[in-house]
């Protein structure tokens, strides 16, 4: 199960918090007193949440199922109260759906706030739709590994003042001076430029197919 890292309202991490055998077994005892029924409902509360993310298009479904319940026994561990572990399971579930479609927001907003990456001179002629690129963009940045996509659409989100404030903040959380994250962000945008200019190609390619067979 992956560990369960909460943020503050202002963006800044928490302590992390790591499951415990403890806290599992506290858990899988508030399921049901006997053993081996326990972990059965423990799988089965486990297929139901990873199909209340798929229902709901959240990308990374079995990872935000096992966030839920190490949320949960996170707050079993702080001995809270919890009556109804499977009504309380989908409360926890609906906030972080919530939180997912907050960052994706975010995202989108930093995506359309990113420079203008450097392509090839035909491909600025035959692709300069804003959907096209945003579209390829989107497609390139789910390639990255998470804390890389996270690191390019933070360092480039924001304007003047708020930019700088940003990466100030990047350069506290990673530990590493502000020449440091630059670099890491150079190697990352060189990434999505070959990626980007990849996939505009690819859709001149399948377009150029499309109009062969409409005429």
């Amino acid at each position: 199960m992956a560990d369960a890292e909460g943020y503050s309202d202002a963006g800044s991490p928490r302590r992390k918090w790591a499951l415990t055998k403890e806290a599992l077994d506290r858990l899988l005892a508030c399921l049901d007193s006997d053993v081996e029924a326990a972990g059965e409902k423990y799988l089965l509360l486990r297929r139901n949440l990873v199909r209340y993310f798929e229902g709901r298009g959240c990308p990374f479904a079995e990872d935000h199922a096992d966030e839920s319940i190490n949320r949960i026994a996170k707050r079993l561990d702080e001995s809270e109260d919890i009556r109804d572990l499977n009504g309380y399971a989908y409360g926890i579930a609906r906030l972080l759906l919530l939180e997912v479609y907050k960052e994706r927001e975010r995202e989108e907003r930093a995506l359309k706030e990113l420079p203008l990456l450097r392509l090839v001179d035909d491909d600025r002629a035959e692709f300069d739709q804003v959907g096209d690129r945003l579209e390829c963009l989107n497609h390139c940045l789910e390639r990255l590994p998470p804390d890389g996509r996270q690191l390019i659409v933070a360092y480039y989100q924001g304007e003047s003042q708020s930019r700088i404030e940003n990466r100030k903040r990047l350069t506290e959380s990673l530990g590493i001076p502000n020449r440091a994250l630059r670099s890491r962000a150079v190697r990352i945008r060189e990434k999505l430029e070959a990626c980007l200019s990849t996939c505009l190609k690819k859709r001149r390619a399948g377009t150029t197919q499309n109009q062969l067979f409409d005429h």
